[in-house]
């Protein structure tokens, strides 16, 4: 049962989705410059700024591991589009909440609030999955990362900008930008999911911690579930600690930041939403992650390597390859899973991804601290200040070599399957 019901009648909305999607990143790439002096807003004391700042940037990644599971479960019983629909409006009300609560607890509870809300990746690459079909999905979900991109890079400016004139005003723009999009999704967005292709709701499915063990039990993704975690839990470190890197070793400036993180918003953009076809032709899903992740050893190798800052930006665009091994990683795992368990599937993948999200800085802020500890010490070219890069590197080199193997294997196994079918016709 839906609102107006003859929505379904409707063309597929991969419009809203994608639109859905990078009203999520502008709102995280708002934060980014914003929150931090929001919560010195409430109070003045460096050390209770730190704490409150940490707790809002935890519970936010906290809440997206614990409820994505929920949403793709939910989404699987009862339809993508009332799932959609509830977090689009869920996004648009804590936004609001966030622009004008005038106490730190309240703020948390907002931003608990929009970290539930935000898990929309689940559903979202749901939706993608029902209406394209299974050689269609790994361009699909690469249109995602224009999404992601885009948001990525406007939203630390837009944020920038609109607090110089007020500093609620940010999220009132996102809240408003959010209704809006909700609005015409509640008119416009048809469902994706038939009924007859819905499951039954199972408290077992939505467990986030048992995420990983139930995917690496399934038939045709195994291993690739730590393949996934480890590039995401990569990811997490190095974006975590890039402004201190930097700052650290080239005494960059936020200016000189934003640039390189626009840079790697582009990079995003431009392999997931324009190559990702290009490459699926050329070299299909299983090839597409294995060179991902080469580039992406080479790129973090050479992240912690470079005696000067300015070689950082190529560094971005030369392996911008890395960031197709996501969506590739996605399109294998979907074209695995039944129509009635894709939200579950996805929805467990994400939250094990929003793990590595929580995992990823907390390991690399310590590792990195014991490094700044010795900053006047060190020479500006010691190898030592890309520890965490070259921890990220070894990640993915486990990862490649057992995305290799898996792959092998399946190969293996489906050559053995067409010998039997053979031999028994």
């Amino acid at each position: 049962m839906t609102l107006f019901a003859n929505s379904s009648k409707r063309k597929p909305g991969m419009p809203f989705v994608l639109t859905m999607v990078f009203i999520d990143m502008l709102c995280l790439g708002i934060i980014i410059p914003v929150l931090p002096i929001l919560v010195g807003t409430h109070t003045t004391d460096p050390k209770l700024q730190a704490f409150w700042y940490g707790a809002l940037v935890v519970s936010y990644g906290l809440m997206q591991f614990l409820v994505a599971p929920l949403l793709g479960a939910l989404s699987d019983r009862f339809g993508r589009r009332p799932i959609l629909l509830l977090s689009i409006f869920g996004l648009a009300i804590s936004n609001f909440a966030i622009g004008s609560v005038s106490s730190l607890w309240l703020l948390l509870l907002a931003r608990i609030v929009a970290g539930a809300t935000a898990a929309t990746d689940t559903v979202a690459n749901s939706y993608a999955a029902d209406i394209t079909p299974p050689e269609g999905r790994a361009k699909a979900f690469g249109q995602f990362g224009i999404a992601f991109g885009m948001g990525f890079i406007l939203g630390p400016v837009l944020g920038g900008f609109l607090a110089n004139i007020d500093m609620h005003l940010p999220f009132y723009v996102v809240g408003g930008l959010a209704l809006l999009n909700g609005l015409y999704g509640l008119f416009m967005l048809p469902e994706s999911l038939p009924a007859n292709k819905r499951s039954s709701f199972s408290m077992s499915r939505v467990n986030p911690f048992s995420a990983p063990l139930v995917l690496m039990r399934r038939h045709g993704i195994g291993s690739l579930v730590v393949v996934w975690a480890f590039f995401q839990l990569a990811f997490a470190m190095v974006a975590e600690t890039w402004v201190l890197y930097t700052t650290f070793r080239f005494d960059w400036s936020a200016s000189m930041n934003g640039l390189a993180l626009c840079g790697i918003g582009l990079a995003t953009a431009i392999v997931q939403g324009g190559l990702m076809g290009v490459l699926m032709k050329r070299y299909g899903e299983e090839r597409t992650v294995l060179i991902g992740l080469f580039m992406a050893i080479i790129g973090y190798t050479l992240y912690g390597l470079v005696p000067q800052g300015w070689m950082m930006i190529p560094v971005i665009f030369v392996t911008l390859i890395m960031y197709a091994t996501g969506p590739a990683l996605l399109a294998i795992v979907s074209k695995t899973t039944k129509p009635t368990e894709q939200g579950a599937i996805i929805g467990a993948l994400m939250s094990v991804r929003m793990l590595m999200v929580v995992i990823g800085p907390l390991i690399a802020v310590a590792i990195l601290g014991l490094v700044a500890e010795q900053v006047g010490e060190l020479p500006r070219n010691d190898m030592r200040f890309g520890v965490v890069f070259f921890i990220c590197a070894f990640l993915q080199v486990i990862g490649l070599l057992l995305g290799n193997r898996h792959f092998s294997r399946m190969r293996k196994t489906s050559n053995l399957r067409e010998v039997e079918q053979e031999v028994n016709v």
